[in-house]
């Protein structure tokens, strides 16, 4: 399944995508794309629906990130050991897990806000793992049981704010429109190999990230039990699992960063793309 809200900010509804793309109303069946509803239950009551069935949804409404608000956003870094070459930092012995704040979780096409003061804002393709239930210690070879489906998510950074401004990650993180998620959770059984995934990123119609999953370096089963020796992980809390190479700080010879008026095209194979357009705070 592929389910998604959509609507104004702050009035979503929940919806599910038909096999023909068109999206499905979902508000007569539950109330929102929630813990509960990612829940092994309530995956299950989706999953017996007849999605013909239920009210088609006019138009092109906005969507809004694909699971209401978590009470975890976390994220990795340096994930990937080419990112962590061209970040000039070595490749992580453990996983390195910071908070993208909840005021960063917003839509797919929802336009980044560059904030004022800013002058290293970048981009950063990931794949999102949405929690399904809850994870407190949990064996990595129990880890993927806990998982509801994956999803799209840009990790956008402000490099200064983040490795200038005090030495701590999160206020380069976690500014207003940070993390655009979606456009929708698809649900693992979708998605054969999540250790195969194509990724890329695009500014201006100009490539800037090509990868793959399979270059993690901490996979995502690896990920989820690490994280839930430290956090407990709820129904419905996303994990940002890191970006591959290709960072707008990366480029050489000279940085690239973001300015107000460009768009960013978002994708990973199978669980869609978002669309970002930048615009100054």
């Amino acid at each position: 399944m592929k389910l998604l809200r959509y609507g104004p900010i702050g009035a979503e509804k929940p919806g599910m995508l038909d096999t023909d793309g068109n999206i499905r109303d979902l508000s007569g069946v539950l109330g929102d794309i929630d813990g509960a509803a990612v829940s092994p239950a309530g995956l299950a009551k989706l999953a017996a629906l007849n999605p013909a069935q239920l009210p088609l949804v006019s138009g092109s409404p906005r969507l809004g990130a694909c699971v209401a608000r978590p009470l975890n956003f976390i994220c990795i870094g340096l994930n990937y050991a080419d990112h962590a070459a061209e970040s000039n930092l070595p490749v992580p012995k453990e996983p390195v897990v910071f908070i993208k704040s909840l005021s960063a979780y917003c839509g797919p096409n929802d336009n980044i806000m560059i904030p004022r003061q800013s002058k290293k804002c970048d981009w950063e393709v990931e794949l999102g793992v949405v929690i399904g239930s809850t994870c407190r210690y949990v064996e990595e070879a129990d880890a993927l049981n806990h998982v509801a489906g994956y999803c799209v998510i840009n990790d956008v950074s402000e490099r200064e704010f983040q490795a200038e401004r005090g030495g701590t990650w999160d206020k380069g993180k976690g500014c207003e429109t940070f993390g655009p998620t979606g456009p929708w959770l698809v649900t693992k059984d979708e998605v054969p190999d999540v250790q195969n995934l194509d990724m890329w990123l695009d500014v201006d119609g100009v490539r800037m990230q090509n990868g793959n999953t399979k270059t993690m370096v901490f996979g995502v089963k690896t990920l989820v039990a690490y994280v839930s020796q430290f956090i407990v992980l709820h129904p419905g809390d996303i994990i940002s699992t890191g970006t591959p190479p290709g960072v707008g700080m990366g480029k050489k010879p000279n940085p690239i960063y973001l300015t107000a008026g460009q768009k960013m095209r978002v994708g990973i194979a199978g669980l869609g793309e978002q669309n970002q357009i930048t615009v100054q705070a």
